[in-house]
């Protein structure tokens, strides 16, 4: 026969014990009989006094502003002898021992100084009237735009990515487990290729600036050439990644001149600039300004026939009204796909759209690629990555870019966001943003000192 006694100590407003804000409670297992008896009281009396001991222990740490050790349900290896074990482990004498390399001039010889740790409502309350301060769409009127628009974004498109089988965006490297995920990615780049007219699209890019650098990148590799032409008229941020990113290449930037009066690009020029040394040029349609580039057609035509690539960056809305980049002979299309469902928070999250016009430029474009196919032992559709072997978790240095894991929570947002849409509306909605630029425009030439279109 066994009898249980639960001894309690502290109370949940004392310092914090393990659990965290919980009383301890410690229950203790007492076997019949005298001897037995006096044993278990001993040993329960010998627990208190620890407990006691170590809470009294946590006073003191926490009143001299000492890091908290002991178990806690977050926060591991918090014990002593933990710690100490650990250092016996890897031969070190102390943590301190551990930051040595760390010269003594360029260290921080004191303690953060931090507030004390306040209350969740307190910091809630702060948090809040920081943020009243803010001027946020829809409550004030946005003319930024630059790369993060205001766009309304349907309340079903939040639902979906909210649910917890798309919480991570990790890579899905374990297909089995993985096949919703897959498959979200899958219906994007699917929709994305329908939508650009292109063969192959990965299933995201950081954003529109960095699918632009690793375009540039491609292009030149594919090639072999080391010259690349940019139109005056893409956006000054991703001009400044185009250049970050090539700049350990042996790889020279030109811009195209402007015409001033137009706001589009000065193609007269471009036969003589194109020789065999350029690896491409990019265009954006519309560019910076909003001006829809002429000419295109003609540009990839003549590219084409002296072996470089066209890379079109696009505005993905743009292309309801506007002829997609695949028809009018791009090889390589980047752009931004934050106006596809995804919310403005501080400059982002972002969404990079890249896609290629064929297979065999597919083998070198960066990021991920999920495929479809059917199960080994029925019909059932079955989703995975393919061309792994041009990646960094495979080719490690030898990988066709450094890319990896990146925004596929925001792939699965701007597919659910399309698929809503459909094209006809998608279409309805290209001619409403239309409508407005041109009565904005017309607007806004009337106040002196402004002209249109520049």
């Amino acid at each position: 026969m066994y009898w249980f006694v639960t001894v309690t100590t502290g109370s949940p407003w004392d310092c914090a014990p393990a659990p965290y804000g919980s009383a301890t409670s410690t229950r203790i297992k007492i076997a019949a009989g005298k001897k037995a008896l006096l044993i278990e009281c001993a040993r329960a009396a010998a627990m208190l006094i620890l407990i006691v001991l170590r809470r009294a222990r946590r006073r003191m740490m926490m009143k001299k502003n000492e890091p908290l050790t002991g178990s806690h349900p977050l926060l591991p290896n918090l014990d002593q002898e933990i710690i100490e074990e650990m250092l016996l482990r890897i031969g070190a004498s102390s943590v301190e021992e551990l930051f040595s390399d760390i010269p003594s001039d360029i260290r921080l010889k004191r303690g953060l100084r931090l507030p004390e740790g306040q209350s969740e409502s307190v910091v809630r309350r702060d948090l809040q009237s920081r943020l009243a301060s803010n001027k946020t769409p829809p409550n004030s009127l946005c003319f930024l735009g630059g790369g993060v628009w205001p766009h309304y974004i349907p309340a079903a498109v939040e639902s979906v990515v909210s649910r917890q089988e798309f919480y991570t965006s990790y890579t899905p490297y374990q297909p089995e487990i993985s096949q919703g995920m897959l498959q979200a990615l899958f219906e994007y780049q699917s929709l994305m290729c329908d939508l650009l007219r292109m063969e192959a699209c990965n299933s995201s890019m950081y954003d529109w600036a960095s699918a632009a650098g690793e375009a540039t990148r491609m292009a030149a590799k594919v090639t072999g050439r080391r010259r690349f032409l940019l139109c005056g008229d893409i956006g000054p941020t991703r001009l400044e990644v185009i250049k970050a990113y090539v700049s350990p290449m042996d790889l020279e930037l030109e811009s195209l001149p402007l015409d001033g009066r137009s706001g589009a690009t000065d193609f007269s020029a471009l036969s003589s600039r194109i020789t065999s040394e350029v690896a491409g040029v990019y265009v954006e349609n519309p560019n910076y300004f909003g001006v829809l580039e002429e000419g295109l057609l003609d540009l990839s035509t003549l590219l084409h026939e002296r072996g470089g690539l066209l890379v079109v960056g696009v505005d993905p809305l743009s292309l309801s009204i506007v002829k997609p980049p695949g028809e009018y002979g791009a090889d390589i299309v980047v752009g931004e796909g934050q106006p596809l469902g995804i919310p403005m928070n501080y400059g982002g999250p972002h969404l990079g759209i890249f896609a290629v016009r064929d297979l065999g430029l597919a083998r070198s474009m960066p990021g991920r690629l999920i495929g479809m196919t059917t199960e080994k032992d029925s019909e059932q559709k079955a989703f995975s990555m393919v061309l792994q072997t041009r990646e960094q978790h495979i080719r490690r240095e030898g990988a066709t870019s450094n890319i990896c894991t990146n925004q596929s929570l925001m792939a699965v947002a701007a597919s659910c966001y399309l698929a809503m849409l459909g094209k006809t509306g998608l279409r309805r909605l290209g001619e409403v943003i239309i409508s407005n630029s041109h009565y904005a425009a017309k607007r806004l030439s009337r106040v002196d000192g402004v002209t249109s279109p520049l």
